[in-house]
């Protein structure tokens, strides 16, 4: 398993939302499947998770979101960052 993280500042939290659920990127198309949060402080700002059966299909999804130019329609507080689980506790 493997996930892909990005966190943004969205402006309008609504219109973004609308948007990342048509994905016009292709980038969650062989997604397991994903969490959006929304910080406390700015709801505005949100960090998106989507996991991925392999590490080259999270990497594959985060290409087409680079090469699609949807981040340059918000700020990337954080790119689009791979990882893989290390320790899961108390789920």
């Amino acid at each position: 398993m493997a996930v892909l993280m990005t966190r943004v500042q969205v402006g309008d939290y609504d219109k973004w939302k609308s948007m990342f659920d048509q994905d016009p990127p292709g980038a969650r198309a062989k997604a397991k499947g994903h969490r959006v949060f929304r910080l406390v402080e700015d709801p505005n700002e949100v960090q998106v998770v989507v996991e991925f059966e392999t590490t080259q299909d999270a990497a594959a999804a985060r290409e087409n979101l680079l090469a699609s130019g949807v981040l340059d329609r918000v700020t990337v507080t954080v790119p689009p960052t791979l990882a893989t689980e290390a320790e899961a506790v108390g789920y």
